[in-house]
């Protein structure tokens, strides 16, 4: 099993012998001896996320390896372009891709269109469901990665020399502790913050930390504050109720000793946070705990012929952009079609990433293609407003190109995000399943025709942009940070080696407890003594 200490001294020889040949200068180092780096990476938005680090790990010279299920729905281990880039490590799981897909999509879709009109309880239990389900998929996945004999051992014999984990994968952070490596994990947050609040320990007082992802601010009403602690409550139970039930025996079996999910994921080493201060509201953070919100932002490059021909032809009136994201390629004939005709009711042209049906009512100003190259649309010149779902990648592209925009959300914490926006006075957020085309057209040409959006928005994207180094830049330092010195403990809480009663100082309040209670009573016999004899002098003096 490699050792922290062993893998630091190979990255650390590179490390010096780079400061000598580039004058200190971390930012632009590319060594002829990288790290290896070992990759769980996420699905959807979040593999999205994770291949900018990579990317920019193996430009600065270093082997990353992903370890990918065969099933992953978003995953492209096939494609010739990231082949020569990255080392894909396939291993085979019990279901296929179309079953883990359709656990999503069955989730999105009750999202959109169904929890609208459902009752607490009902939504309640259809999370918990697939919330259940999901921990199966997970446990499949884990026993084909961890009870694999000959993976394992190939994992061992490659040296790896840290792991980078996006928690949706699920056992990539026992994986890391089994072989011994540094944790870095990414992640935009969890439902309750359960696993930055237990596993993390990041403090969240829910009287201005509101629980994510309840759209709220850090300056709540007296319901909105209970609201919020009674989330912090209701998912930290469930949640707990569920890993000790599944996860903690799973952890415990494969280490040969008492574990759980929490103490090997809080064995991480730098958390990854892929939000920033220019909307994340203020709250006490660990020192581990590094915020990188917009990591995978850049300049616009060139369009392509067509689509700059199309953004051209728009004349000073411009273009509105119109993304659902990657997981929603479609809506409903209905949705399609009030949407379609608010965009034939706006002067602009419009480019909409869409895959259904084309619209009965779309009007001739508006183009639909299956992808888009969205960070550059946002970033021309012609782009006057952007129609969103409220995804953090997307949201974060609109800032960093300071776009107004129309929010639109669907499902998680889409409704937080806009919602931190709105107070910012950079969006118009509408009800999804309730807004007409009129209310749509109506946002539109008020997002584009009030100076006070875009004037919010280039504030925004002026302290999105007025930061010490990029966020990507950030985010692939504090990668090779835990590489060179085989991890980063001395930003570790001390907490995280605490057991509960002395956590919550239980014992010590006890101590004190007792020790009051103990002079209180010493006190009160000692005046009752006093007393009786003071009394019993009177007496004699009487008598």
């Amino acid at each position: 099993m490699p050792n922290r200490a062993g893998s630091s001294r190979g990255i650390g020889a590179w490390y010096h012998r780079d400061r000598r040949q580039t004058g200190g200068s971390h930012t632009d180092r590319v060594s002829a001896d990288g790290g290896r780096v070992l990759v769980f990476p996420g699905e959807y938005s979040h593999w999205l996320n994770m291949r900018n680090i990579m990317e920019e790990l193996v430009r600065r010279n270093h082997s990353v390896t992903v370890l990918v299920a065969d099933a992953s729905p978003s995953v492209n281990y096939n494609s010739s372009r990231d082949a020569t880039k990255f080392n894909f490590l396939v291993f085979e799981v019990p279901f296929s891709r179309a079953e883990l897909h359709g656990l999503t999509e069955e989730f999105v879709h009750f999202s959109m269109y169904d929890s609208h009109a459902s009752s607490s309880l009902r939504i309640f239990l259809k999370t918990l469901d697939w919330m259940q389900r999901s921990v199966s998929f997970g446990m499949r996945q884990c026993d084909s990665m961890l009870k694999n004999e000959q993976l394992m051992k190939k994992l061992r014999d490659a040296s790896f020399d840290a792991v980078l984990l996006d928690p949706m994968t699920m056992c990539g952070d026992l994986v890391a502790d089994v072989l011994g490596l540094p944790l870095v994990v990414s992640l935009r947050f969890s439902f309750g913050g359960v696993l930055e609040r237990h596993c993390g320990h990041a403090p969240a007082p829910p009287s201005y930390v509101p629980a994510a992802p309840l759209p709220y601010g850090d300056r709540m009403t007296f319901v909105e504050r209970l609201i919020s602690a009674v989330t912090y409550v209701w998912m930290s139970v469930v949640t707990e109720m569920l890993w000790r039930l599944t996860l903690d025996n799973y952890y415990g079996e494969v280490k040969g000793s008492p574990s759980s999910i929490c103490r090997t994921l809080g064995k991480a080493d730098i958390w990854l946070i892929r939000t920033f201060w220019d909307l994340e509201t203020p709250r006490p953070t660990p020192p581990n705990f590094k915020h990188v919100g917009g990591l995978h932002c850049k300049p616009a490059n060139r369009l392509p012929e067509d689509l700059e021909e199309f953004m051209q032809s728009s004349g000073e009136a411009g273009v509105v952009v119109v993304s659902f994201g990657s997981m929603v390629t479609n809506l409903t004939t209905e949705r399609a079609d009030v949407i379609a005709t608010a965009f034939g009711q706006i002067p602009q042209k419009v480019i909409w990433r869409f895959g259904g049906e084309t619209p009965k009512t779309l009007a001739a100003n508006t183009k639909l293609s299956d992808w888009i190259p969205q960070n550059d649309l946002l970033g021309h010149p012609k782009t006057r407003a952007f129609v969103t779902h409220g995804g953090t990648n997307g949201l974060y592209e609109a800032v960093y190109h300071a776009v107004p925009m129309v929010g639109i959300p669907l499902f998680g914490d889409q409704p937080d995000n806009l919602a931190r926006l709105s107070r910012h006075g950079a969006v118009v957020v509408l009800d999804f399943n309730r807004m007409t085309s009129d209310e749509l057209a109506e946002a539109l040409r008020a997002v584009i025709n009030k100076p006070s959006y875009k004037s919010s928005m280039k504030h925004l994207s002026a302290l999105h942009h007025d930061r010490p180094a990029s966020p990507l830049s950030t985010a692939v330092f504090w990668v090779e940070f835990v590489m060179r010195h085989g991890g980063a403990r001395h930003l570790r809480l001390a907490s995280h080696d605490l057991n509960w009663f002395q956590y919550h100082s239980v014992d010590t309040g006890a101590a004190l407890l007792v020790a009051s209670m103990t002079a209180a009573t010493l006190c009160w016999v000692g005046i009752r003594r006093f007393l009786r004899r003071c009394s019993r002098r009177r007496e004699e003096k009487n008598n």
